[in-house]
């Protein structure tokens, strides 16, 4: 069985084609700048990568480019796109109507549209993407829809609660629903594997640490909590997003600016963080040089990064009441190792012992484990692999049916 796992933005197109039979990557690439004059595909097959400029007015003809690089020319995979059995989409947000992997049917659109004012940048472009792949593949083709959000339903109420007014729980559904729920369910799994005990038995916190950044606390194989909220705004420093702070600094400031609720949207989400606090950027790499280099608001932010961290994962330890390991994950999760050592260096009441030589190069791809033997909490770099999850999950759906 061959599945396409498909990740639409509102102006891109990210793919992947899995052999099922053993999981194997056959093709991926990206449609980037759809509607745009500059737009191209770009990806790797056969071993080789390859980049057109083509124009895309839209999600639909960015799927015809999906199917001429699987089935033509030197990115061919594939003679027909017959041979895919089905097609499985992330989905941000799955609000509280969606908590598992689902078939598309026109109920199931609806209720995505539904819950577009809880993920405007997003959901609308994953309802693009769905209809977008009928009109290339044809209505015979099984679609499946897995959420980002779908791990953390198992949340107890008082983590997704917010402490205010209750009736705007009744009317908005406004509560903490959380975002990499895909990832944060893998890695878990996977630490559980290469431990080689049961999940049921452990208790994991999972750091999903990229240019958008959440941990989790996982119980018994389950999310109890994680650090995004109602959007992916929620939690800790990150990239470009601000994190938890108090209230009363964004009223404060929308009073002595003259905000309008867009500007404050675009400041908290788009020129924060550790952009924001830096002033260099928000690539953790630019922002490691400049602190090399002796940039002090750089080094700030990773300090921030790193504070805020290890501060998330002692309050997610109190919460599951002890941890039994911690896992890295995401761009910088994987390659960022001294974070990851300060981190853990910080953690010693725990009885984290850190061993420094397998952290260093603990990263490019690599998985394993990076505490010493006596460690009494297992710390992990474990790579993620949200759409390997999306493969499986469409397979299973696809097989019941």
């Amino acid at each position: 069985m061959k599945i396409l796992v498909i990740n639409c933005g509102s102006s891109s197109l990210k793919y992947q084609l899995f052999d099922m039979e053993n999981e194997a990557v056959l093709a991926k690439g990206n449609c980037e700048k759809i509607g745009n004059e500059t737009s191209f595909i770009g990806g790797s097959a056969n071993g080789e990568k390859f980049e057109t400029p083509v124009f895309m007015a839209n999600h639909t003809e960015a799927f015809q480019q999906v199917k001429k690089a699987l089935t033509e020319g030197a990115s061919k995979v594939i003679d027909d796109l017959s041979e895919i059995s089905a097609v499985g989409h992330r989905v941000v947000q799955g609000g509280a109507l969606f908590k598992e992997s689902t078939l598309v049917t026109d109920e199931v659109i609806k209720g995505i549209e539904s819950l577009c004012d809880l993920a405007p940048l997003h959901n609308p472009a994953h309802i693009q993407g769905i209809r977008a792949c009928v009109d290339v593949f044809g209505e015979n083709v099984p679609q499946v829809v897995v959420f980002d959000n779908a791990f953390h339903s198992t949340m107890p109420a008082e983590a997704y609660m917010f402490p205010i007014p209750y009736e705007y729980y009744e009317k908005y559904a406004i509560r903490r629903y959380g975002f990499h729920g895909t990832s944060h369910r893998f890695v878990s799994a996977r630490c559980a594997e290469v431990m080689g005990k049961n999940i049921e038995d452990l208790k994991i916190v999972t750091c999903h640490l990229g240019n958008g950044s959440s941990i989790t606390a996982v119980k018994g194989g389950k999310c109890i909590d994680t650090s995004m909220g109602l959007t992916p705004l929620d939690g800790f420093i990150m990239g470009t997003r601000c994190g938890a702070v108090d209230p009363s600094v964004i009223t404060y400031l929308q009073q002595k600016e003259g905000w309008t609720p867009a500007e404050t949207d675009t400041i908290l989400n788009k020129k924060s963080g550790v952009l924001g606090i830096s002033g260099v950027g928000s690539d953790d790499r630019d922002v490691s040089a400049a602190e090399a280099e002796g940039n002090e608001r750089a080094h700030l932010a990773r300090s921030i990064q790193k504070y805020q961290v290890r501060k998330l994962i002692g309050s997610y330890v109190a919460a599951m009441d002890g941890v039994d390991a911690i896992v890295f994950t995401g761009g910088i999760g994987e390659n960022t190792f001294d974070l990851r050592a300060d981190v853990c260096n910080n953690l010693s009441y725990l009885g984290i012992k850190l061993d420094e030589e397998a952290n260093n190069v603990m990263r490019r791809g690599k998985e394993g484990e990076i505490s010493t033997a006596d460690s009494k909490v297992k710390v992990f770099v474990l790579p993620t692999n949200e759409e390997l999850v999306i493969a499986r999950d469409t397979k299973a759906i696809v097989e019941a049916m």
